[in-house]
């Protein structure tokens, strides 16, 4: 469909349907909450255990939903080896996108798009021939730098 491989569509509506249910539903706001200061949530009558079983859940299918993509374009799947270096890519694009490491603040738009700068510099990456053990370390100096300059902008304000 319009040139775009499905895993892609797949993406696209889950962005959407997480945006949604993060910014216009009741558990979306209990999922800040939690996520800012777990304590003053409980004290505010919102009961944590059931937000953090439904996060759970949530990432759950969604990593089900991910595994199913993952084998079907792989042919097979390896347990041992499947995924292997997927969570650097996955805490570089939430901190590129402004996921505050400490919690409590972040969209999923900015995510979607620090997912979209994260494929963009692993493929200039890889056209550039940058070897494999240098990726890593050049995520983790985005990663530290993304942090630095989130630390510099809180002080800020």
């Amino acid at each position: 469909m319009l040139g775009l491989p499905l895993p892609v569509w797949f993406w696209l509506i889950l962005s959407i349907a997480i945006a949604l249910m993060v910014n216009k539903t009741a558990f979306g706001k209990h999922i800040y909450a939690v996520g800012s200061n777990e304590r003053a949530t409980r004290l505010a009558g919102i009961n944590v255990k059931s937000v953090l079983i439904g996060v759970y859940l949530v990432a759950g299918i969604l990593v089900a939903i991910a595994s199913i993509l993952e084998a079907s374009r792989l042919g097979s799947m390896n347990s041992s080896s499947s995924g292997t270096g997927y969570e650097m890519d996955a805490i570089a694009a939430t901190v590129i996108g402004g996921t505050a490491m400490a919690g409590g603040r972040g969209k999923v738009l900015g995510t979607t798009f620090g997912t979209l700068a994260l494929g963009i510099i692993n493929n200039l990456m890889n056209l550039m021939g940058v070897p494999a053990f240098l990726v890593g370390a050049i995520k983790g100096i985005i990663i530290i730098v993304a942090v630095l300059l989130q630390k510099f902008m809180d002080n800020n304000d």
